[in-house]
């Protein structure tokens, strides 16, 4: 039997498409250019040196074939599938869906494609993607969502891995806005226009101490040690202070990220103290700010001369809600271009990525290595 001597790269050409029509191939190119095969290969992959004048002759034999390189051969070439896989909890929710449309642009400028998973409607999606990455079905990933794995296991990958408003792990980046900044501007805001009771809307507040569930921390007070969720930070430094200055200030908890009705049980629980305890002044992500302008105004509640709203995230919802929100914006266009220049990185220089993996550089081990600013977006309800 006669043992074929072509190349992985050349043997993965289709022959024939599905309706047996023959599919020009990089023999034909080179036969057309008058070069050798290898030649072809070279400049279809991107790769080695061709002179100019070699260069311009085979692109113009593929364009008069009308030649298209097999992509998935090129990507066995190079050990590449240009995909970034890109987790998060839900595409439901506007903050998501915003962040990851931008995502999605800042990848596609670098040259890559987004696969995108959203937990709330793939349980296994995680583990699927993190088995993917691990056998190099794509070239890495963006983690967005919420992960009961330890540090280590993300570590222990040693794939190209960019976390977004979490902290994995040691040598992990992580990218994230800087909340605390965040937090300042709101509560600043708050107190110059006299806010008296102040009710923060938001998730779960077990999620302040999930590396105490998991039995990596201590229990006790609340601390920045003993959670991985950088957003937490504009909650703990709102609540500060606000008590510093004599506010008073509360929180009540909406549920988890996907679960819209829970932002109405709780924003209908705010305002019926509007009356009854003072109730001046309610912070919530976008969704949850818009829904309690709806409410409030339902009731009668005057905004924003007995309730100021204040929204947190910016997004498009800051001006659907039937009065312009104020905001406290995240910057998503900066964050998603820091993302996917990470990504890009990891992907360069994997080796490095994993020799870093082990090294503890951050001061904060539990704040991202990159915080984007955010804006203070005045609206119509606040004074």
């Amino acid at each position: 039997m006669r043992r074929s001597t072509y190349s992985l790269k050349q043997s993965a050409e289709v022959a024939h498409d599905e309706e047996g029509a023959i599919v020009v191939g990089m023999r034909d190119v080179a036969k057309k250019a008058g070069v050798s095969l290898s030649t072809v290969s070279l400049v279809v992959n991107g790769n080695g040196y061709v002179s100019n004048d070699m260069r311009d002759r085979v692109r113009k034999a593929m364009q008069a074939l009308n030649y298209v390189p097999n992509e998935l051969a090129r990507n066995l070439y190079h050990d590449r599938t240009n995909l970034v896989g890109v987790i998060v909890p839900t595409i439901r929710h506007p903050f998501f869906a915003t962040f990851t449309a931008h995502l999605q642009h800042a990848l596609a400028a670098q040259g890559l494609r987004t696969m995108l998973c959203s937990t709330a409607d793939e349980a296994d999606g995680e583990i699927q993607y993190v088995d993917m990455l691990r056998r190099h079905m794509m070239d890495g990933i963006v983690m967005c969502a919420h992960t009961s794995h330890p540090g280590d296991y993300w570590t222990s990958i040693h794939r190209p891995i960019v976390a977004f408003d979490r902290v994995l792990g040691d040598g992990i980046s992580s990218i994230g806005s800087d909340h605390e900044q965040g937090g300042r501007l709101i509560s600043q805001m708050l107190i110059r226009s006299g806010a008296r009771h102040v009710v923060m809307i938001g998730g779960p507040r077990d999620q302040f101490f999930d590396l105490a569930a998991r039995g990596e921390v201590g229990e006790g007070s609340f601390d920045l040690g003993k959670t991985t969720f950088p957003t937490v930070r504009y909650y703990l430094t709102l609540e500060q202070e606000l008590t510093a200055a004599g506010v008073k200030y509360e929180y009540v908890e909406a549920g988890e990220v996907m679960d819209f009705a829970g932002y109405h049980r709780a924003v209908d629980k705010a305002l019926d103290g509007v009356a009854t305890e003072g109730v001046d002044a309610v912070v919530s992500s976008d969704i949850g700010a818009a829904f309690c302008v709806r409410e409030a105004l339902g009731r009668g509640i005057s905004i924003p001369g007995e309730l100021q709203v204040v929204a947190y995230d910016g997004t498009y919802l800051t001006d659907l809600a039937g009065m312009k929100l104020t905001a406290v914006a995240q910057d998503f266009s900066a964050i998603a271009q820091s993302a996917a220049a990470h990504v890009v990185q990891a992907i360069a220089n994997e080796e490095a990525s994993a020799a870093n993996a082990s090294r503890k550089n951050k001061p904060k081990p539990f704040e991202p290595n990159v915080l984007v600013p955010m804006t203070l977006v005045p609206g119509d309800t606040t004074r």
